[in-house]
């Protein structure tokens, strides 16, 4: 655990996607937060001593997926896969799919394994999954501010981890997708997907991956238009009122959702510019997915 100073930044950004506006002054207090998001190795340590069963491996049951088709109730979770060659990149539902018997232990599916990746962060974990590792181990996820004010490394303002400055292929500072989005990939070996935690440099901070590999998990609820209160500035500006379980609904679904920050190695410039403090994306608290992971906070005093 590294601990985090606390202090006022600049959170969010009014230079890119809307959900990220307004970009305000907050306070952060000091705090811990993982050097690095939890690993399969320490993932499996606590299915071993707890007997804990994921999300994912749970069957679903049909009433609460009315007109579902039978093979969708299947235990499983969702998969990127990628694409033949050029698509449209407007419909993402040609790179994933929900693989059954896909799960944390079983990545990309039945025949998949974690064997050679202990030290890569743990993905198909859904919210219930992510609370109960925390549980266990006496601590809790980070808030979406907490996350972005350790993300900066102490760079308030910077656009990016390490600065100012946009990755370069040959230097890359971070694991994202190099390459054509979402068919063709530059790295060195053509794969695409995690790599062990700290594989790259740390932020100011001592943080490793807080842009790239996996999306985080957060404690905070989403909502699309952030909602300003004044009166409590700091920074010359305000503090971003809480939303609630019930307010993080949208249109399309009555599932909750919660924050999650840091971008992923499926993030392009070009395609999912994300990979930024400032950056955040919802997603649904009964999902994992192949690109979500998450690392653990806990307060300051605590032992």
């Amino acid at each position: 655990m590294i601990n985090i100073p606390g202090g006022e930044f600049e959170m969010g950004s009014n230079r890119h996607y809307r959900e990220e506006r307004p970009a305000i002054g907050v306070s952060v207090k000091p705090f811990l937060l993982g050097a690095n998001a939890v690993t399969n190795d320490e993932y499996s340590e606590f299915v071993s001593e707890t007997g804990y069963t994921t999300v994912a491996e749970r069957p679903l049951d049909p009433a609460q997926f009315p007109g579902a088709p039978v093979e969708n109730l299947l235990p499983g979770s969702v998969v990127f896969v990628g694409t033949d060659g050029v698509v449209d990149r407007r419909d993402h539902h040609q790179w994933w799919r929900w693989i059954p018997g896909a799960y944390w232990r079983q990545p990309r599916g039945p025949g998949s394994s974690i064997r050679g990746l202990g030290n890569h962060p743990v993905v198909h974990v859904a919210l219930e999954d992510v609370e109960a590792y925390a549980s266990w181990r006496g601590m809790r996820l980070p808030t979406e501010a907490e996350w972005e004010f350790a993300a900066r490394g102490g760079l308030d303002g910077a656009e990016f981890t390490w600065g100012q400055e946009d990755l370069h292929d040959d230097a890359p500072l971070a694991n994202v997708w190099l390459g054509d989005f979402p068919w063709r990939s530059a790295r060195p070996d053509g794969a695409f997907g995690t790599v062990p935690v700290g594989s790259y440099p740390p932020n100011g901070y001592g943080l490793h991956d807080m842009a790239g590999n996996v999306w985080e998990w957060t404690s905070d609820w989403w909502s699309s238009v952030r909602t300003v209160e004044t009166g409590h500035a700091c920074c010359g500006g305000g503090v971003i009122r809480p939303v609630t379980s019930a307010e993080s609904r949208d249109a399309q679904s009555s599932i909750p959702q919660k924050v999650v920050k840091g971008g992923s190695h499926l993030c392009h410039r070009d395609a999912c510019f994300r990979y930024r403090p400032a950056a955040r994306q919802p997603q649904q608290v009964d999902t994992g997915i192949s690109h979500i992971g998450f690392r653990l906070a806990m307060d300051a005093n605590s032992d």
